[in-house]
């Protein structure tokens, strides 16, 4: 069985050993030996180092994941760029500081030659070029709390949630669409899933979630499906309160960072759900010994049961044990 079959029959419901599909970003360009910077914006490079790193460590994926910069630097945000680390947005000189600028603003195009996001697209079609149902290929785009929280600035955002609802509306309305467009074009070049990465989503509670960020969420999860791709939902942060609320997104996928009470969260959710995760990544995955991160899998797994994807919280860190990253191929084909 394939990576990418393997991963088909779990969202399928059918018996197979358990997937494997931690997040390796700069733990894949460390490994092919590139500097980060290279890797977040040349899709020939990250291509190559996720199939290396892949292929190395079993993984039954690989991922167009680098940065959360690229929707909004097509838009037009401020973007600061590092050798060794992912790309940041400038928060400092938000696009939206302004909420005014809002209406001038165009839907960035998925297509456009030299653009960020084009480079994603590239890289989802060579993915199909090398690896189509091999391994599953995964696209990614920013949620609509992220992707807001990135073009007005976190802390304005917050406060919007607040203070201006109907301008988060607004907003929620335009980041969704011009992540529906990414997301289909990513499809269209071969991601067989997409990758919806809504950090800020944790941050902002029950009410405010269940009001204004889940109905975007689907829409957009939604959308997905129409296409015919599969959806991961990534909620970095502690979401131990929205659990039940992320269970309504109808993503096939749910990622769990480490802070997250796997066996509540699986009550939260109901035992059709796919969870993924949860080990820390740094305390766990990166500084512990193969014994711990077998052990801490372990305890995942009998907490979320057999709708289980081996993966950690969160990214796979620099400098992270190679023991430790086959430790988890070692514990997902085990059927411990």
């Amino acid at each position: 069985m394939t990576g990418y079959e393997r991963i088909m029959a779990l969202c399928d419901g059918q018996r197979s050993k358990t997937p494997l599909m931690p997040i390796t970003m700069m733990f894949a360009a460390a490994q092919f030996g590139i500097p980060y910077r290279e890797y977040a914006t040349d899709y020939e490079k990250l291509v190559a180092a996720q199939i290396f790193t892949a292929e190395k460590f079993h993984f039954d994926y690989v991922s167009s994941i680098s940065d959360p910069a690229r929707e909004a630097a097509d838009l037009g945000a401020a973007i600061r760029f590092f050798d060794n680390q992912p790309p940041a947005i400038d928060e400092s000189n938000a696009l939206l500081s302004e909420k005014s600028v809002l209406k001038t603003l165009p839907f960035a195009d998925p297509f456009r030659p030299g653009s960020r996001m084009f480079d994603r697209v590239q890289a989802a079609a060579l993915f199909t070029e090398k690896v189509k149902g091999q391994l599953l290929i995964e696209g990614w785009v920013e949620g609509p709390c992220a992707e807001s929280a990135d073009l007005r600035g976190i802390n304005h955002f917050m406060m919007d949630c607040m203070l201006d609802r109907d301008f988060v509306v607004e907003l929620f309305e335009f980041v969704t669409e011009n992540a529906i467009q990414f997301a289909l074009a990513q499809v269209e070049a071969g991601a067989d899933l997409i990758g919806v990465g809504d950090a800020a989503a944790s941050l902002v509670g029950p009410k405010i979630y269940e009001e204004f960020v889940l109905p975007y969420e689907q829409r957009l999860i939604n959308s997905i499906h129409a296409a015919g791709a599969k959806v991961r939902l990534h909620i970095c942060g502690n979401t131990n309160r929205i659990t039940h609320l992320m269970a309504k997104t109808g993503a096939d996928l749910i990622d769990l960072d480490f802070m997250v009470d796997m066996k509540k969260a699986r009550d939260a959710m109901g035992p059709k759900q796919i969870l993924t995760g949860n080990i820390d990544p740094v305390k766990v995955l990166c500084n512990g010994t193969p014994e711990l991160v077998y052990q801490k899998l372990k305890e995942c797994r009998d907490a979320a049961g057999k709708r289980y994807i081996v993966a950690a919280g969160c990214e796979v860190p620099v400098g992270t044990p190679e023991a430790n990253v086959r430790m988890m191929h070692h514990f997902a084909r085990s059927g411990a």
